[in-house]
């Protein structure tokens, strides 16, 4: 069958925005072809917000069938934290059936070259961008996000960081030429000539092994930049968040058939209740890379083990922010109090350990104690939360029963200086919603230790006293050498105390942000422009996204001929 989608007319619709991708990652500044806005949606094929809950809705309690190799069974059972269950099932696959013809896809693909690929990629990506109200019911109903963030997070910020995976795969394929014509001069002889012909092929068979809170922001860069550089691509989700993934497999698997590649080259491993494949499939031979977001231990049982496999990990860190001095003092405790609130604390960049020097503060209201601003970041907490549909909508759901347990433990670990309280939901009146818990630990003490050295994943953070601003610079070294962190944030007015603690970062490979009062928020990035982790402590083996994170998916063979 002919293909519906040319080369052609891809490279067409697809190339002006491929270059754009490819300046932005250049020049760093502002870009985004994805909306941010619910209301930019319903023009052009896109759905509206009715037409995307509809679509929603009609997935539920139906099979998604895919139409992919190897269907052995039918399994599901996700219950949103908002407390409804999805009823949706997945095919389960025979991974000796399905692997082979996942495989018997990639020569076609690889000899499309770089080009065809990028703009295949980038119309999987514009479909998905249609749907973009349907995937974040499904983002919310899986992840526990409030919707507004789940409809940003989980669709057009998802949508930017797999696009920029696409436009680094692409710069580091044509990097090197499709083909050379050599000559080396001989002197009074013929010089030597060779042609010389260059082709970037895949490693093998991508996986993904998707999370349960971002499960589209974190599974579309390894993804992207997989299936980019050549490689076919198995999606296993988080068995709590299978859906958005299982729509964007779906939605690749139609448009590589339209443009006349096999379907398998992107497929889907779902699975049944505690059979926990990730393992078994992780040393299968035919997996070449690896893609995880997920715990520690998990994480360096895949970089331990997963020998075969180039495996990128983003893992655990403990992050910190150092309050030494500020010049806006009403502006950083409304940051703060926003940071640790968004999404419950539940995600990867959160803040955990607050340092402050235990005499306190300088700041534009005078000296506050550690007493003082530990009290008065909880009355931003309270005035930001007051509001119960506020609340709702920035703190969305508690994901799992583990964030639950630890929130409660948390309380027991030291002064309270904010109490987590209980909100209800009127529309989803079977959602766990909490406030953050704020503890203040004695950095002095050896007990406390325990608590600020370990991530404590949710609406948990520490204020920690610590003797001087000295200190705090270097527990936030021993922090993130020994435990690793995605993020670090500082607030000071003294250009000595900026120097020595950028001087950390720089030495340790930590993401840090300064001062920050306004409507950027530590925990937050910007696709094209910030960086997500370094590669370059124990929270992740690699950045999203740069150069390395898509480089070593293929690798380039030459063929030489004579004459």
């Amino acid at each position: 069958m002919a293909a519906e989608l040319t080369a052609p007319e891809l490279i067409a619709k697809h190339r002006p925005t491929l270059d754009q991708a490819l300046e932005a990652i250049r020049t760093r500044a502002y870009w985004s072809p994805h909306p941010e806005h619910p209301k930019a949606y319903g023009e052009h094929g896109s759905l509206d917000a009715a037409a995307g809950k509809a679509a929603f809705d009609a997935l539920l309690g139906t099979r998604l069938d895919l139409g992919q190799a190897g269907t052995d069974d039918w399994v599901g059972g996700e219950i949103s934290p908002y407390g409804i269950e999805l009823g949706v099932s997945y095919p389960h696959a025979d991974l000796d059936a399905l692997l082979p013809a996942m495989k018997a896809g990639q020569p076609a693909w690889r000899d499309a070259g770089a080009e065809v690929r990028a703009v295949v990629c980038l119309e999987i990506l514009k479909r998905i961008s249609d749907r973009t109200h349907e995937f974040a019911h499904a983002v919310m109903h899986t992840s526990g996000q409030a919707f507004l963030m789940a409809f940003q997070a989980g669709g057009p910020h998802a949508q930017d960081r797999g696009l920029e995976a696409v436009a680094y795969a692409y710069a580091e394929q044509v990097r090197t030429p499709e083909s050379a014509e050599w000559s080396k001069p001989q002197g009074k002889r013929d010089p030597l000539v060779l042609t010389k012909n260059f082709t970037p092929v895949p490693r093998g068979i991508g996986l993904v092994i998707g999370c349960n809170t971002f499960p589209t922001w974190n599974g579309y860069p390894g993804l992207f930049a997989s299936l980019a550089t050549g490689n076919a691509v198995l999606v296993k989700p988080h068995p709590r968040a299978v859906l958005p993934l299982a729509l964007t497999v779906r939605i690749a698997r139609e448009v590589l058939t339209e443009a006349g590649f096999a379907a398998d080259l992107v497929a889907l491993a779902a699975e049944r209740p505690g059979e926990g494949i990730a393992k078994a499939l992780a040393t299968r031979p035919e997996i070449r890379i690896i893609d995880y977001t997920g715990s520690t231990s998990f994480g360096d049982w895949l970089e331990a083990n997963a020998r075969q496999a180039q495996v990128y990990t983003e893992k655990a860190g403990v992050n910190t922010v150092i309050v030494h001095s500020t010049d806006d003092y009403k502006g950083m405790l409304s940051n703060l109090a926003f940071s640790l609130s968004l999404y419950s604390g539940q995600m990867c960049t959160t803040p955990q350990n607050l340092l402050i020097p235990r005499e306190g503060i300088l700041t534009d209201q005078g000296p506050k104690t550690f007493d003082e601003v530990t009290a008065d970041l909880a009355r931003a907490v309270d005035g930001l939360l007051g509001d119960d549909a506020r609340a709702n909508a920035l703190l969305g759901a508690i994901v799992n029963p583990d964030v639950k347990a630890r929130l409660e433990a948390a309380a027991g670990l030291g002064e309270v200086a904010l109490a987590s309280r209980e909100i209800g939901n009127p529309e989803f009146p079977g959602a766990v919603v909490r406030t953050p818990v704020i503890v203040k630990l004695d950095g002095a003490k050896p007990d406390a230790e325990a608590a600020y050295m370990s991530e404590c994943f949710g609406p948990v953070s520490f204020a920690v006293a610590l003797e001087s601003v000295t200190d705090a610079v270097e527990l936030l070294r021993r922090t993130v050498r020994e435990k690793g962190a995605m993020t670090v944030g500082a607030y000071t007015t003294d250009s000595e105390v900026e120097r020595a603690i950028e001087e950390v970062c720089l030495e340790e490979a930590a993401q840090l942000s300064f001062n920050l009062t306004g409507g950027v928020f530590v925990n937050q990035t910007a696709a094209f422009s910030d960086f997500h982790g370094s590669g370059g402590n124990p929270a992740a083996n690699a950045a999203l996204c740069d150069g390395a994170f898509v480089a070593n998916r293929f690798r380039v063979v030459e063929v030489r001929h004579q004459g």
